[in-house]
């Protein structure tokens, strides 16, 4: 008998969940671009995983110690993980154009398959090698306009690319064989990104951090960064990787750049040529072709 946990509506409503992270995360390129020209990255980094790990305590109340130490157990390396790859990813949107991140970003696609295969021995299909691929070229069509010449925040993309990939996949190895519950979990790991921007900003920084700004654009991008790209995006990143692979994660992950080209055309007014748009279909085609494969 199937359980529920592992049927295949629950397997359609994680990746489903999945989709919708990858939309307000393509909406978020702008929005942080917006937030660090008003406020060092590393402060708002801190002032946005410390009220996101606030905001989830209440979700510690029912654990009992083990399940409690099973999460910080399991949470802490992740966070550690995760605070690189927003120092990379934030650093890097804010020395890059959101075109060339968005593409580069979206090489977790690629590199996922070789992270699971190396840390959890899973040698990838050759259809998930292949939409893996699909959504590369995809990702390329969409910035087909863009000059992709690396300079300092590309590399720094193209290392957030990586560390994506290696934190869905030690997501699966360190929850596998005792499965925590999402919201703790994600509490710890933005606790651990919090606590560590605001210690890096406070070092590393002259004359550490300023006082926090009081533009409201600031707290408004803030806001929604908080409650749909970190508090939502996480758990439902933490509970779909209980229900499908992490490189099925990834791979519907990808469609990240075609939201965040919508957002742009949308809400900044940019423009996109048909070659483009085409690319984004791709990539939406190619993760829809790895999920029905798989059913």
């Amino acid at each position: 008998m199937t359980s529920p946990l592992n049927g295949p509506f629950s397997r359609w409503g994680a990746e489903g969940m999945l989709l919708l992270v990858a939309m307000v995360w393509g909406a978020s390129y702008g929005l942080a671009k917006t937030a660090v020209l008003i406020y060092p990255v590393l402060g708002f980094l801190a002032v946005r995983f410390c009220c996101t790990a606030l905001l989830l305590l209440p979700s510690w109340r029912s654990l009992s110690a083990e399940r409690a130490w099973q999460t910080v157990r399991a949470g802490v390396p992740l966070g550690l993980i995760l605070l690189a790859i927003f120092v990379c990813e934030t650093y890097g949107v804010a020395l890059t154009r959101a075109s060339s991140a968005a593409f580069l970003i979206s090489l977790c696609v690629v590199f996922t398959p070789f992270a699971e295969w190396l840390i959890l021995r899973a040698r990838p299909s050759l259809t998930g090698l292949a939409a893996a691929l699909l959504s590369l070229l995809g990702a390329w069509l969409l910035t087909s306009g863009t000059s992709i010449a690396l300079n300092v925040g590309d590399g720094l993309m193209v290392l957030a690319a990586i560390l994506r990939a290696l934190m869905v996949t030690a997501t699966t190895r360190l929850t596998r064989d005792h499965p925590v519950p999402a919201l703790p979990l994600t509490s710890v790991q933005t606790g651990v990104v919090g606590i560590g921007s605001l210690l890096a900003g406070t070092v590393l920084l002259p004359g550490g951090l300023p006082p926090l700004p009081s533009d409201p654009t600031f707290w408004t991008a803030t806001a929604f960064l908080i409650v749909f790209c970190t508090m939502f995006a996480f758990f439902a990143q933490n509970y779909a990787l209980r229900r499908t692979s992490p490189t099925r994660v990834a791979l519907l992950m990808g469609t990240e750049p075609v939201f965040g080209a919508v957002f742009a055309v949308l809400w900044l007014g940019e423009s996109l040529s048909m070659m483009a748009w085409a690319g984004g279909a791709l990539i939406v085609g190619a993760s829809l072709w790895a999920s029905l494969k798989r059913a």
